[in-house]
């Protein structure tokens, strides 16, 4: 019996969680959406710079820096929901192409 999924499984959603964490847009680069990261990297820039000017003299450093952070947040979110949105496709996907899928909903022919 052959398996009507051939596409290779994604990379894990924890993976490019860490990899967003650890560095903005690294895990758009890792799901293959580098320009989506290059995006979120020129607001997260823009965001930043404006919220500096922005804030008062006696703000702290996160206060000052508030418009970056906040899309460094999304960024972190928006990459991860990508990835786990990958992987249920895939799961998904592959399970519909198992014969011994138990989840007692046939599928329509």
């Amino acid at each position: 019996m052959t398996s009507l999924n051939t596409q290779p499984a994604p990379v894990s959603p924890y993976l490019v969680l860490g990899a967003s964490i650890v560095l903005p847009a690294s895990g758009h680069v890792i799901l293959g959406v580098p320009v989506r990261g290059l995006q979120f990297l020129f607001f997260m820039v823009i965001l930043a710079w404006v919220t500096a000017k922005i804030a008062p003299p006696d703000a702290s450093f996160i206060g000052r820096h508030a418009g970056g952070l906040l899309i460094y947040a999304l960024s972190i979110l928006d990459a991860y929901k990508l990835a786990r949105i990958r992987h249920a496709q895939w799961v998904h996907n592959a399970a519909q192409g198992s014969d011994n899928s138990q989840s007692g909903i046939a599928p329509h022919t």
